[in-house]
């Protein structure tokens, strides 16, 4: 099923995928009466046949569906359009699907009944960012790492990674980092003589430290948190909150340029 407009808003071409018809058919016709390309699929065979046939600029994707669910169905779409930009949709308590997703790399998660006003402004937000914050990712577990770049490149934030807080602060030299993670257990220096070196380095830089260790490395966070640091989140890591808090400190950045006039801050 296919409902189409002659003005397309930038050529914004929509898939949508929802195993419930009615809310199915609703969405698609209120975005297409937008100005968007609307395409839909009512199951995740059939959006993928068709994510085969077309490439799509954004994706939105109902997490529970029969035979094969929305994180299924999304590992399935990046093997064949990599790059494309997937919001997952559901009207359910299903935080563990909705991590998996978000580590798999979908840009967004909005819930049901869906804000159509929430809908378009990321639509939006999708069509304007072109680039986005310089973060870096310090941890000695490359899954933490790979999990963060895969959401944070797909909302267009630069990327860099580091395993180690030497190499960290030789990173941190070489690019003026605007949020900066740091695990406090790191191999030879330790997240709080990592975030010290750099904040020498790049006083500008928010940095966020992280830990799976919360009764271990109390001392440590408290000091870290004691020379500015900005907060510290604690493993197993919650995906969502951290997308929230990256856009709270960008805004918080935003803000205070506008106040200072101080462009060094945005560095």
């Amino acid at each position: 099923m296919e409902w189409r407009n002659n003005h397309i808003k930038e050529k914004i071409s929509l898939l949508i995928v929802d195993d419930h018809i009615n809310q199915l058919k609703t969405m698609a016709f209120i975005l297409e009466s937008k100005g968007y390309a609307v395409t839909v699929a009512c199951s995740g065979q059939e959006a993928i046949d068709l994510v085969v046939q077309n490439p799509f600029s954004i994706i939105f994707l109902d997490i529970k569906m029969p035979i094969m669910d929305g994180v299924q169905t999304y590992r399935k779409i990046k093997q064949v359009r990599p790059d494309t930009i997937v919001i997952m949709m559901t009207a359910y308590a299903m935080e563990d699907l909705v991590q998996e997703a978000l580590k798999e790399g979908a840009y967004d998660i909005i819930y049901k009944p869906l804000d159509i006003d929430k809908v378009i402004s990321t639509i939006e937000e999708v069509r304007k960012r072109k680039g986005g914050a310089l973060v870096l990712v310090v941890d000695d577990d490359s899954g933490t790492c790979i999990t963060f770049k895969n959401i944070l490149v797909r909302r267009n934030y630069s990327v860099g990674i580091a395993h180690t807080g030497e190499e960290a602060i030789n990173m941190a030299c070489q690019h003026r980092y605007e949020i900066i993670f740091i695990d406090m257990k790191l191999p030879t220096v330790n997240g709080l003589e990592t975030y010290l070196q750099i904040r020498k380095e790049n006083p500008e830089a928010v940095a966020v430290m992280m830990t799976a260790y919360r009764h271990e490395m109390t001392d440590l966070v408290e000091e870290a948190l004691s020379h500015s640091a900005y907060t510290c989140i604690y493993k197993p890591l919650d995906m969502t909150k951290i997308l929230q808090l990256i856009e709270e400190i960008l805004n918080k950045k935003n803000e205070l340029i506008k106040a200072t006039g101080d462009e060094r801050l945005a560095n």
